[in-house]
């Protein structure tokens, strides 16, 4: 019992330090996005593509990932998913060897 409730612990812990880092990158990613405008608008050069949006977008195609492992994978592929996974394979697993065993105890018999 005990040991189930840090687990929960942890697994919350872990879920608010995921959350937290999603969060700064947000911040992080806006803050720079910014700047970048402020950068390209104040030191116009004269190359006609803007560099900036293709740095953007690049950026928030990461942040989007970022954004899927944190609040669809992680949510749903989590810690306990994963035991319970094991436990169906495990019981996969016994079930054929049950079988191959009754399979085995059949042609010994003849």
């Amino acid at each position: 019992m005990e040991n189930e409730l840090y687990e929960q612990y942890e697994y919350a812990r872990n879920r608010i330090k995921q959350k937290k880092r999603l969060y700064y990158h947000f911040v992080f990613f806006a803050l720079c996005s910014i700047f970048l405008f402020i950068a390209v608008y104040f030191f116009e050069t004269a190359i006609e593509l803007n560099w900036s949006i293709w740095i953007i977008a690049a950026w928030l195609f990461i942040f989007v990932l970022h954004f899927i492992k944190v609040f669809i994978t992680d949510r749903f592929m989590n810690k306990y998913w994963e035991k319970d996974q094991i436990e169906r394979l495990v019981a996969l697993q016994k079930k054929k060897i049950t079988q191959l065993e009754s399979k085995i105890e059949e042609n010994n018999s003849k």
